[in-house]
């Protein structure tokens, strides 16, 4: 069972930062203004802190795609962490986003309370898998 949860979740997450980074990459421009919205960026780092998140989920993807996989794992609860205190600054101040800007332009999505929710989904899902992936029983085993 414990197997199947990590496969699964490690499929899951190479999905999902593969998409996120692919819909931000597709219209970096577009994901600038997205990141402008939510106002927590200076200016001047704002083109640098989009390409940073986006090559940093490109990277975190590839790398769970690879026998390296295990090193990285852990790093998708910060980010998760990230996410979370991003979108909950941004509905605690009032701004309305019509684009949370989790995949880019293309699929645009309000951020709403329900973000929120989702968000607290995948980082428990992000601290079960490495936990899950980091127990003895997995060791020397590729999921």
């Amino acid at each position: 069972m414990r197997r199947a949860f990590v496969l699964t979740a490690r499929v899951f997450f190479i999905a999902l930062m593969l998409a996120s980074a692919t819909g931000k990459l597709l219209n970096m421009p577009g994901f600038y203004d997205i990141v402008r919205n939510y106002h927590m960026v200076p200016e001047p780092l704002l083109i640098p802190s989009a390409w940073a998140l986006t090559l940093f989920e490109l990277a975190l993807g590839l790398t769970l795609v690879s026998a390296a996989w295990r090193r990285v794992v852990w790093c998708l609860v910060p980010l998760h962490l990230f996410y979370l205190a991003g979108l909950s600054q941004a509905l605690l101040r009032g701004l309305h986003l019509s684009n949370c800007g989790c995949f880019g332009v293309y699929w645009a999505r309000p951020l709403t309370p329900y973000s929120i929710v989702e968000d607290l989904v995948l980082l428990s899902l992000a601290v079960l898998f490495y936990r899950l992936s980091r127990s003895p029983m997995n060791h020397g085993q590729t999921a």
